[in-house]
């Protein structure tokens, strides 16, 4: 089974553009759990863009399911992290002045401190995953530098099957997260999917060997606008998991 980690960022957005105490992301991730979330992931931004401070502190408090507190690696937010001590943490690049995550780690500028940063957060309990890009490389620095999971960034996969006309041009996109996925497995980390999965394109996840878990927010937000969000949690879990919704791309 695929868990599905729900996103609940862009409840925080909608709030935050009329400064207003509503709509609450805790009180959103609490009907992400009726639908069936296997987890709650959230991004706390070093510019606060959607996430606050005290919706991590209140999330840790309240939800019953594991949650996955993404962040950069600068020092402020492993420190807020070795605080909080969420169930895990993914380490992502960021940039102030993009939209939302670019791309992954890039490990031609990961430091020592990196590791190290790795290594305190894992001795208090946390599991911790690094956002990368579907490059096998990739899979063993991330390995060698002591993390348990990676997430693989699938967003040049779902900007691809946008303008994907046959189904060879979909296995083919595909395949970089296959391969990268077993690279990962083979190293003994957890293997993560996300970023821009949505409700045409989350269902080839189950043709991507070894994949544990997928965190997708925008989409299930979105659609949440018009089935409600324990609806929408629970239509693209089934896009996940259930075998009537995979993929046949034949032998």
């Amino acid at each position: 089974m695929i868990r599905l980690g729900v996103n609940i960022d862009h409840i925080a957005t909608v709030r935050n553009a009329r400064g207003e105490s509503y709509p609450s992301p805790v009180q959103a991730a609490a009907f992400a759990e009726i639908g069936g979330a296997d987890n709650i992931t959230c991004h706390l931004r070093e510019d606060r863009r959607h996430i606050r401070d005290a919706d991590v502190e209140l999330l840790k408090r309240t939800i019953q399911v594991p949650l996955n507190f993404e962040i950069a690696a600068t020092e402020e937010m492993v420190r807020i992290a070795s605080q909080t001590k969420p169930h895990a943490v993914t380490l992502v690049p960021e940039k102030r002045q993009e939209l939302t995550t670019e791309g992954g780690l890039d490990f031609n500028q990961v430091s020592k401190k990196l590791g190290d940063q790795i290594q305190s957060l894992r001795d208090l309990g946390i599991v911790v995953s690094l956002f990368v890009e579907a490059d096998a490389k990739a899979m063993v620095m991330a390995k060698k530098l002591g993390a348990q999971a990676i997430e693989i960034h699938t967003g040049h996969y779902c900007r691809g099957m946008q303008d994907a006309r046959t189904t060879a041009e979909q296995i083919a996109l595909l395949k970089p997260l296959q391969e990268a996925a077993r690279v990962a497995y083979e190293q003994g980390l957890q293997v993560h999917v996300g970023h821009g999965l949505n409700y045409t394109n989350a269902q080839w996840m189950q043709l991507v060997p070894h994949c544990e878990e997928a965190n997708i927010g925008h989409a299930i937000v979105a659609r949440a606008l018009f089935v409600g969000l324990p609806q929408a949690v629970r239509e693209m879990k089934a896009l996940l998991n259930d075998s009537q919704f995979c993929p046949s791309i034949g032998s």
